[in-house]
C-alpha cells in the first residue's frame, strides 16, 4: 500500500469514526440506547455496519464525553445520570456558565446578538409544542445557553461546557420527565440574561446566569427529596 493510499485510508477511517461517533452521542442522548445499558461492540459494529476500530475509536470518544463508562469485571456501559450526579453538574455548570455569560457581555458582537434574539422569538413561537420539552432539545447553534458560551470567546469555557458536559446535560434534558422542567419560566429568565448581556452589564449578566441554573439545580434536588420520601 503506497503512502499516499494509506493517509487516504487513515482519513477516510477518520471521518467514518466521527460520523459514528456523532451517531452514537445522539442515540445515547435520546435514549435509544438506554441509560446503564452494557455496550456490546459487536452488535454496534453490525447495527452501524462498521469494523471494529472506527467503533473503538468513537467509543474511546464517548468515554472522553463521560456518556460511557468502563467497569471492572462488567465492561463498558452507557451511564446512567443519578440525582447525585446531576446536583453535582449542575453546581459546577452555574460556576461556569456564569463566568461564561460575564464574558459574554464584554465580548459578544452585535450580529451574535440579534441572532440570539431572533433564536429566543423563535423558542417563544413554539415553546408549547410536545408540552414544552421541545424548548430543552435545541441544541448547538439552537441552544440559547451554547450561544452565550461560544461568546464568551473563552476556549478553556468552551472547552469544559461544550465538549465535555454539554451532552450529559442535553442527555438530562431529553431523558427527564415533564415535571422536571419549566420551560416557560426558562424562557422568561433567558430573555433577562439577554438584555444584561446587551447593556453589557457583566456583573447582572453573570448574577441572573447563576440563578437561572441554580434554578434548575434546585428543582432536581426537590424531586431527588420527594422521590427519597416515597421510597
Amino acid at each position: 500500500m503506497s503512502h499516499e493510499t494509506l493517509l487516504l485510508q487513515t482519513e477516510k477511517d477518520n471521518t467514518k469514526s466521527e460520523h459514528l461517533t456523532d451517531s452514537l452521542i445522539e442515540a445515547i442522548v435520546q435514549g435509544d440506547i438506554a441509560p446503564g445499558s452494557k455496550i456490546s461492540e459487536p452488535n454496534l459494529a453490525r447495527q452501524f455496519q462498521v469494523s471494529r476500530g472506527p467503533l473503538r475509536e468513537a467509543l474511546m470518544r464517548l468515554e472522553g464525553l463521560g456518556l460511557i463508562e468502563r467497569i471492572p469485571h462488567v465492561g463498558a456501559r452507557v451511564i446512567a445520570l443519578s440525582y447525585e450526579k446531576l446536583v453535582e453538574l449542575y453546581a459546577v455548570r452555574e460556576a461556569l456558565e456564569g463566568m461564561a455569560a460575564r464574558l459574554a457581555a464584554r465580548y459578544i458582537t452585535t450580529a451574535e446578538l440579534d441572532n440570539l434574539e431572533a433564536l429566543l422569538e423563535t423558542h417563544a413561537s413554539h415553546i408549547n409544542q410536545i408540552e414544552g420539552a421541545s424548548y430543552f432539545h435545541q441544541h448547538g447553534d439552537f441552544d440559547f445557553h451554547y450561544c452565550i458560551i461560544k461568546a464568551s470567546r473563552n476556549q478553556q469555557l468552551i472547552r469544559l461546557l461544550c465538549d465535555e458536559l454539554y451532552h450529559l446535560l442535553r442527555m438530562f434534558r431529553y431523558q427527564s420527565p415533564r415535571a422536571h422542567t419549566r420551560p416557560d419560566e426558562a424562557l422568561g429568565e433567558h430573555q433577562f440574561i439577554l438584555r444584561a448581556i446587551r447593556e453589557r452589564d457583566e456583573e447582572l449578566s453573570e448574577m441572573l446566569m447563576r440563578r437561572h441554573i441554580a434554578g434548575s439545580r434546585k428543582l432536581i434536588e426537590a424531586h431527588m427529596l420527594s422521590e427519597q420520601g416515597e421510597s
